[in-house]
This record gives structure tokens, C-alpha cells and sequence, in this order.
């Protein structure tokens, strides 16, 4: 075997490899188990180099290009509905609060927009008996700030006002005057920042300045989000051609940024981009074959509503490409790092053994991936689950509902994707580090590669 040679030319035993744990570098990578390229990898022949640049520009062009054709300019203006989330709403507090009779303020009300049964929050309680509050509110923010109005919260209301309290009302402009604001939420904005603090220290304190990166990435992600995918798709552009080509930027930009602008981090790109490619072909079929409208609950119907010309099953399937682009991250780079360190570890593996042994970890990871794909689905549909299991519903008939159905196909398509990404990846990185034969310049006796990283410059 190369690796038992004690001859200075044998790269494997440099320490410029740095796997994730003997990265003398910029400090631990992260939290992860997984060595995502910690440090820098080992360095490839221009030749290499040329043919994935050949790949990867202009696929890079054609999607910068597709960003500036499809760049929406902003979300289009429209009229509210008064709706749902279409409503315009303003901050306020809760200034006193008082206890008094529900009879002798009429407890049978109608409760304000988006408490009651119905979407618009039509649909009186039955009248209560014992002690509601009376909360007397005053807004915060808006043109009428600093007015006041009287809140009655019953006693058996899913939300309670306490004094001091910071909320968020609804306004409605129609309405007579003393009925025109009503409490619809609470005001979550500071423990939410403090969490969100909690989270990029704790990314940064471990990550140190790869999470540094990981978070501007963050951030860069939700800007093509909110700034690109989500007004364009409004304007009435394709779902699907601005899914793709925003998921595609956002790849692109995460991966090279979090992970260097190296040979090993393009072979994940490529990875990631076939299997995008599949779960979009997959999820173009089932959901035209299983007749998923994508128009399910109140929140699309409102959408589909305020935007008719928007494909709501366009809608779905450009969903299904961004909710899997996370997961599919974490596996290609995984995968592209396990074949560049067993190549690194025995330069003898030809690309069928590096394949075996990369592919043993893939399928590790891939099920824990999975399962946890799986359940995060399922958790987040828990409530509907348990409306169906109230019902006494059968699981076939649960299945069959578009409403579950759509979850299900997102869940498996998503999943084909990440599985197919395991190997696909792993034969790519297999081939393309097998297929290196970097330029070794002349070393002088006993002086050790040239070529070495910054750990090996260091011990000169």
C-alpha cells in the first residue's frame, strides 16, 4: 500500500489534508459530525480544474442571467381583502385590564376577524357566564396612534390578555368606528430576536468564522427568497422556472461560501443540481398524475384568490425543489468529503473502491436523513393527523385526501431526491478525484511537498 511508504512524497501523510478534527486552521467547522470540507482541500490539476470550470460557469451565467431576467422589482401592489393574513394590522398594548360580568357586557358577541370558525371569524359564541376581561388596548403604531378601544376576552378564549401586554390588532377601515380595530395575535418579535441571537452566537462561538459564513449565507438565502422567488412568483412569472433558478443561486452562493471555492465543493454543486433536476421531473409527474391542484386550506385559497393567474400546482412543486435544497446541501458535501479524505488516506483506491467505501457512509446518513425528513412532515401536520383520527378515518381515506396527499408526495419526492443524491455524488467525487494527476514540481531531499497547505507552510 502507498499510505505505508515513508518516502516524503506520499500526500496522504501531510497534514494539509486536515480532516475535521485536526484542523489547525480557523477552529472547529461546526457542530456537525461530518468533515464539510474543514480547511483546505487537497489541491487538483488545472486540467481537472478546466473541465469542472467548463460545467460550472456557465451553468452560473445562465442562472445569474435568469435571476436578471425574472427579477420581479417588488411584490405588486393590490387591494386588501381584510382576510386572513390580507389585512392591514398595526401594534399595540394592552394599557389596563379589568375584570367585569360577561352578561353585562354581552359575552355572546361575535368574536373579532380570525377567532371564529369561519376564515373571515364570523360565527357568535355561545353566551358565557362567569368573569371576562376588559382590556382597554391603545395603538402603537399607524395614523390613529395613541387611540384607544375596549377588548372583551372571555373566559374560555384559546388567547388571554394580561395588563402591560404587547399585541398586534386588525384593522378594518369599513367597520363602524368603535368596532374598526380588534386584538388578532400577540406580539412575539422579542423573544423570537432573543432566540435568533441565541442561535447565530451559538453558530459563531462553534463555527467561529465558517459560521460566520454559514450565517451570511443564511441571510443571503432568505434575501433571494423574499426579494426574488416569492415576488416574481406573484407577478405571474413560471413557479417552477423561478424555483429553479433561485434555488439554484441560493445553492450556489451557500455552497461556495460556506465551503470555498474549491474542486471538492463544485462536485457537490454538480451533485446537488442532478438531483434537483430529479426531484423536479419526479414531482412534475405525481402531481399531475395524482391531480394535486395545490389549493388546500384557507391560506392558498386566499392566494389563489388575490392572484388567479398564479399555477397554485406550480406553486406546490416549486416548493417541493426549495424544501429539499437544504437537506441536499448537507448530503452532497457530506459525500463529496468522505471520497476526497479516503482518497487522501490511500491515493492507491482506484474510483470503484472509493466508491464502495464512500457509499457505506452515504447509507448511514441517508437514513438517519430520511427519518428525520419523515418526521418533520409529520410533525408539522400532527394537528391534521389528529382531526383525521378524531374522524375515525381510515388510512387510505386519510391518504387520498388532497390535503394529506400533498404531503405525502412532497415527503417522497423529496426523499427519492436525497437518496438518489448518495450515489450520484459519491460516483461523481470518485471520478473526478481518481481522475487527478496533480503537477508534483521537484522537491528537494528531505524538504517535503511544495504543494503543502497551511499547516505544512507553518512548521517551515
Amino acid at each position: 500500500m502507498v499510505t505505508s511508504s515513508p518516502q516524503p512524497p506520499t500526500e496522504p501523510t501531510d497534514p494539509h489534508g486536515h480532516s475535521g478534527h485536526a484542523h489547525t486552521g480557523n477552529g472547529p467547522s461546526s457542530g456537525h459530525s461530518h468533515s464539510h470540507g474543514h480547511g483546505p482541500a487537497a489541491p487538483v490539476s488545472k486540467h481537472l480544474r478546466k473541465v469542472i470550470a467548463a460545467v460550472l460557469i456557465p451553468f452560473a451565467v445562465a442562472v445569474f442571467v435568469g435571476l436578471a431576467v425574472l427579477w420581479p422589482g417588488g411584490t405588486p401592489d393590490h387591494e386588501r381583502s381584510g382576510v386572513g393574513f390580507d389585512r392591514q394590522t398595526q401594534q399595540a398594548k394592552v394599557v389596563s385590564l379589568e375584570l367585569v360580568d360577561c352578561k353585562s357586557v354581552n359575552a355572546s358577541q361575535v368574536p373579532p376577524a380570525g377567532e371564529g370558525s369561519t376564515p373571515a371569524g364570523g360565527g357568535a359564541r355561545p353566551a358565557q357566564t362567569g368573569d371576562c376581561k376588559k382590556a382597554t388596548v391603545e395603538i402603537g403604531s399607524g395614523p390613529d396612534k395613541g387611540r384607544t378601544f375596549v377588548e372583551i376576552v372571555q373566559p374560555g378564549a384559546p388567547r388571554q390578555l394580561a395588563d402591560g401586554q404587547e399585541v398586534v390588532v386588525a384593522y378594518a377601515p369599513d367597520a363602524p368606528r368603535d368596532l374598526q380595530y380588534s386584538v388578532i395575535d400577540v406580539n412575539r418579535k422579542l423573544p423570537l430576536a432573543v432566540l435568533a441571537g441565541i442561535f447565530a452566537l451559538s453558530v459563531v462561538l462553534v463555527g467561529r468564522m465558517r459560521g460566520l459564513f454559514a450565517l451570511i449565507a443564511l441571510v443571503v438565502s432568505f434575501g433571494v427568497l423574499t426579494l426574488f422567488i416569492l415576488p416574481a412568483i406573484l407577478q405571474g412569472s413560471n413557479p417552477l422556472v423561478v424555483a429553479v433558478v433561485g434555488a439554484s443561486a441560493i445553492m450556489l452562493i451557500a455552497l461556495y461560501m460556506c465551503h470555498g471555492l474549491t474542486a471538492r465543493t463544485s462536485v457537490a454543486v454538480l451533485g446537488t443540481l442532478v438531483s434537483l433536476l430529479l426531484i423536479g421531473l419526479l414531482g412534475s409527474v405525481f402531481i399531475d398524475w395524482a391531480f394535486l391542484s395545490g389549493n388546500t386550506d384557507d391560506n392558498t385559497g386566499l392566494i389563489h384568490g388575490l392572484y388567479p393567474d398564479i399555477d397554485m400546482s406550480g406553486l406546490l412543486l416549486a416548493g417541493i425543489i426549495i424544501g429539499s435544497l437544504g437537506v441536499l446541501d448537507d448530503v452532497t458535501v457530506t459525500q463529496t468529503s468522505a471520497v476526497w479524505e479516503l482518497h487522501q488516506a490511500d491515493p492507491s483506491m482506484g474510483p470503484r473502491s472509493l466508491y464502495r467505501a464512500a457509499i457505506r457512509i452515504g447509507r448511514d446518513h441517508i437514513a438517519s436523513v430520511v427519518n428525520t425528513l419523515v418526521l418533520a412532515y409529520a410533525g408539522a401536520a400532527l394537528p391534521l393527523l389528529l382531526l383525521f383520527s378524531i374522524a375515525n378515518s381510515s388510512m387510505g381515506s386519510v391518504a387520498n385526501s388532497e390535503l394529506v396527499a400533498v404531503e405525502i408526495v412532497r415527503t417522497l419526492v423529496g426523499s427519492i431526491g436525497l437518496v438518489a443524491s448518495v450515489p450520484v455524488t459519491t460516483a461523481l467525487a470518485a471520478l473526478v478525484v481518481s481522475a487527478d494527476r496533480p503537477e508534483s514540481p521537484a522537491v528537494a531531499p528531505g524538504s517535503g511537498p511544495v504543494r503543502g497547505g497551511r499547516g505544512r507552510r507553518r512548521k517551515r
